[in-house]
This record gives structure tokens, C-alpha cells and sequence, in this order.
């Protein structure tokens, strides 16, 4: 029945972009490409198969040699990179194993920078907690608080032992006060000048990183919110964005995503650099088991999830679904 107000119907009729798939394709504001997906990995000594992790079906812990042939499939994929995770056998209160040239990490790192050279980017997670014994991101002082200043020391050895493995991004993830800066003058010191840095600056605390503690085998007791942010707080993300720009990160990133779209959305809008975000352990988690369960289809709701976060302004997404994800693609 005609409206009132328009006698002969309504003149404008949105639906008519929307009337037909191929018409949907053609107006399309926002789309994804392989090349925009990282794919975390987790590299774990002393196995000699992969393990499957039980909080995060599909997702493996690999042997050096399985992650080598998942190196490969990601370059047959048109993935933009690799973030590779390390499972040590043995820990300390210091991580000694992060910056071990014969440490699983950079033991990793070298192979898959060996077997890909520069067909695919080489991430590599720079942070102690898979390392500590304590499962913290840093060292401790002797009232069990994490040293800020003794971890950037830490931190800057790992990196130039990771830029020496191969590795062409370091994710500085640990969330320390000037962790940028220290890391940056340690690797151009040591003529590390293109080396990337990746700065988790928007990394907030969060109950959905518990399939990724399983991931690593973390040792953590307690939590880590005297360092990872406050999921209460949108201001202060913006001031670490704007610290770590200044220090000289190349590439700025916000985890988790799918909680934090609005700060994602800041970060792409005030950003002169691009925008990282981290689908995390548990986001994933979420969409399977709900999938497995018959609950909701994990194709679309896969790509919704992933479709927002780039529509928010994220412009490389690390996600554990980059292999399904390509293939529809």
C-alpha cells in the first residue's frame, strides 16, 4: 500500500543494492584478502609430531619440521605472515631460553626464514612469559612485581637474538613502559635498521587468552594487569598508541579485537602508521565450540568476525582461522 508522504511509493530504495549477490559484491565497502592474515603458530622442543591443543581445536603445537611445511602452505595460501610462538622444555626467572640462538624460538625462526626467504613475513613474538618460569612477561623483582627497566634489557636481547635467526617483525607484545624505543636503539645499534617493529600497544587484559595459555604451557599464577591494560579504559589505549608511534613503532596493534572494535576504530582513524589487530585464542574458541556444538554456522559467522574487524580499520588481522579464511577467500 502507498505511504502518505509518497503517493506512488517510496522514491529511494536501498534494497535495490542489495537485490542480488553480484550487486552486493559490486558495492561492497569493505573486503578481505589473504594477504591482510597472519597466522599465529606455536613451535614446541622436544616433540616429535604435533600436538593437538585441546582448548583450541585445529590448532596445533609443531615440531620445527611440521612448521616448516605449514610455512609452506601459507606462501600456496597468499597469507601476508607467520607470528611463530615458542614452547620451551625448560624455563627460568629470567627466560634465558628467548634470546638462546639454540632456543626453540629462534631455532624456528631460522628454518621457516630459510625455507620461505621473502615469499612470506617472518613474525616473531617478542615477550618472556612462554620463557619465564613464573609466566610473567618480565622479570621480577623480589617482592614478585615485574622490573619494567630490567625487562626492557631482556627484551632487547631477545630481539637482536630473533633479527639475527631471521625474523623480519618483532611483535614487542610484553606491554613495558618504553619498550619500543629500547628495543629500536638496541637492534640500530647492532645495524638491525630494517628490522619491523610491531608494537601490541592496545593489549588489554583478558579472560579470552586462556586457550592460548594452554598454547604455550604458561606457568602463570595470578594475572598480569599491572601491565596489560585496563578493559575499562579507551583513553589510555590511545595514549600507548601515540607513545609507541612516537618511539618508532612501524606497525601499532590492538588485542583482543572482537572486544575492542571501538579502539581499533581509534587507532585506524589517528594512526599514521598501519593497524594490527589479534583475533585471540578465545575469540576463536568461542566460534568453534559454539559450531561444534550445531549453535551457529562457523563459515559465516568465521567471516563476520573477521570481516568486522577490518571493517573497524584493522589493516593485518592475526587470526588462527587465516587457513579457512584464504580458502574462501
Amino acid at each position: 500500500m502507498a505511504d502518505a508522504r509518497f503517493p506512488a511509493g517510496p522514491v529511494i530504495r536501498p534494497r535495490r543494492l542489495r537485490q542480488s549477490p553480484a550487486v552486493r559484491r559490486l558495492v561492497a565497502e569493505t573486503r578481505l584478502h589473504p594477504a591482510e592474515l597472519v597466522l599465529p603458530v606455536f613451535v614446541r622442543e622436544g616433540i616429535t609430531e604435533p600436538v593437538e591443543i585441546s582448548a583450541m581445536p585445529g590448532v596445533v603445537q609443531h615440531t620445527v619440521e611440521s612448521l616448516v611445511a605449514e610455512a609452506h602452505r601459507a606462501v600456496e595460501a597468499g597469507l601476508g605472515g607467520l607470528m611463530l610462538f615458542g614452547v620451551p622444555e625448560h624455563k627460568d626467572a629470567v627466560g634465558s631460553g628467548a634470546d638462546d640462538p639454540e632456543g626453540i624460538l629462534n631455532v624456528a625462526l631460522r628454518a621457516v626464514a630459510d625455507a620461505v626467504g621473502d615469499r612470506l613475513v617472518v613474525m616473531a613474538d617478542l615477550c618472556l612469559d612462554e620463557f619465564t618460569d613464573h609466566g610473567h612477561c618480565g622479570v621480577l623483582t623480589d617482592d614478585g612485581r615485574v622490573d619494567n627497566d630490567a625487562t626492557l634489557e631482556r627484551y632487547a636481547a631477545m630481539g637482536l637474538a630473533q633479527a639475527r635467526a631471521g625474523a623480519e617483525v618483532l611483535g614487542l607484545s610484553g606491554m613495558m613502559d618504553g619498550q619500543v624505543a629500547f628495543v629500536r636503539d638496541a637492534l640500530d645499534a647492532e645495524g638491525f635498521t630494517d628490522t619491523v617493529i610491531l608494537a601490541y600497544s592496545a593489549k588489554y587484559t583478558s579472560g579470552l587468552y586462556g586457550p592460548f595459555r594452554e598454547a604455550v604451557q604458561s606457568s602463570l599464577q595470578g594475572d598480569r594487569a599491572t601491565y596489560q591494560q585496563d578493559p575499562a579504559n579507551a583513553t589510555e589505549s590511545l595514549r600507548e598508541l601515540e607513545l609507541d608511534i612516537a618511539e618508532g613503532a612501524d606497525i601499532v596493534m590492538v588485542k583482543p579485537a572482537g572486544p575492542h572494535l571501538d579502539i581499533v576504530a581509534a587507532a585506524a582513524a589517528m594512526s599514521p602508521v598501519p593497524v594490527a589487530a589479534y583475533q585471540i585464542s578465545g575469540e576463536y574458541s568461542q566460534i568453534v565450540a559454539a559450531a561444534q556444538n550445531g549453535w551457529i554456522d562457523r563459515e559465516r559467522v568465521m567471516m563476520e568476525s573477521l570481516l568486522g574487524i577490518r571493517r573497524a580499520g584493522a589493516q593485518i588481522i592475526l587470526t588462527y582461522f587465516a587457513f579457512d579464511a584464504a580458502a574462501l577467500l
